[in-house]
């Protein structure tokens, strides 16, 4: 039986997530909500794209619907969905505050449906690596991750509308807290953020640039950054860097990366392991997946997810856990003080 599956949001994930929607056996898909006309990929040719989410999810009584939309949506819209039977798949971050997304996992445990998070990484066998190193030269550790943009046209254009509603750093953040959450385990216990407005094109309460410190429960302490904008740095834009008292982790890109590039945010070239007394081992990630490719095992992941009743209770957890952290660290942006978690 296939998961006849509804695609609310046509953006650049939305559109990949269709496509694997498409592409694979196990599901149906049986309608595309977006307010305006996207460019769809050439294989989704005759496909119909309604205005109205509440209309089509009413109409259509999906098995499954995606959650592709601006985040100021995905709790309200996930919600919906799950009263009225349907599993979600929800881009990152699951909502805009704690309290939302507390209110869409205690909705998923009511109705009994499986709910899964956009966590991209999770499904990456280069990251995957990288965690299992990193957990493998033991604690504490120290986290420098970032990510800067220098977007411009229309992706600068998105940055934007997204700016309405999130930072940077939450946006982006998530994908990252989760992948330092998952090498220490240890709980978060403080958060220290700064930012900065670089553009007059943005909200005057609102930055496009800024990073946090988050000091965890067994001494670990990370480091994330995040720009977005046509004024930003390409140098250093790729940081991803894992150092504990044995050694570290890090990913090494080529020079030619560019932070304009979509497949630079998941690609990982080389992954350097240095331990103390030893050679430096450099594992090559030549073969690994592409950003649709990524999309595809996720939507796969969510296939088994309902078939095989997988628990999901911990990924959920840790959707919740690891947007309190990014949301504490715009708290501690925008009020100047640490944040205490």
């Amino acid at each position: 039986m296939t998961i006849r599956t509804l695609v609310a949001g046509l953006g650049t994930m939305g559109r990949s997530h269709a496509l694997a929607y498409h592409r694979n056996p196990a599901f149906d898909l049986v309608g595309l909500v977006n307010r305006s006309e996207p460019r769809l990929d050439p294989e989704m040719a005759g496909y119909t794209i309604e205005p109205d989410y509440k209309a089509a999810l009413t109409r259509l009584k999906p098995d499954l619907v995606n959650i592709s939309t601006y985040s100021d949506s995905h709790a309200d819209y996930a919600c919906m969905a799950m009263e009225q039977g349907a599993h979600v798949f929800v881009e990152k971050p699951l909502a805009t505050t704690v309290a939302d997304a507390r209110r869409v996992v205690d909705c998923a445990r009511a109705n009994n449906r499986k709910l899964v998070v956009g966590y991209i990484l999770r499904h990456h066998p280069s990251w995957m690596r990288l965690i299992n190193e990193a957990r493998a030269l033991g604690g504490p550790y120290v986290f420098r991750l970032n990510l800067n943009q220098q977007s411009s046209g229309p992706t600068w254009e998105v940055h934007k509308t997204l700016m309405q509603t999130t930072s940077p750093i939450v946006d982006c953040g998530v994908h990252y807290v989760d992948v330092m959450c998952q090498i220490t385990d240890a709980k978060p216990v403080e958060v220290r953020g700064m930012g900065l407005r670089l553009s007059n094109e943005i909200a005057p309460d609102m930055y496009n640039y800024g990073h946090f410190q988050v000091l965890f429960a067994d001494g670990s302490v990370g480091w994330y950054e995040a720009g977005w904008g046509p004024m930003m740095s390409d140098t250093a834009f790729f940081v991803k860097d894992v150092v504990s008292p044995n050694g570290a982790v890090s990913i090494r890109m080529p020079e030619s990366a560019r932070s304009d590039d979509h497949d630079t945010h998941t690609k990982t070239s080389t992954i350097r392991v240095h331990r103390i007394g030893q050679p430096d081992e450099d594992l090559s990630m030549a073969d690994e997946p592409g950003h649709q490719d990524l999309c595809e095992r996720e939507q796969a992941y969510m296939a088994r997810a309902i078939t095989e009743d997988i628990d999901l209770t911990r990924h959920m957890e840790d959707a919740v856990q690891s947007l309190a952290i990014c949301l504490a660290a715009d708290e501690s942006v925008r009020s100047g003080q640490p944040v205490k978690l």
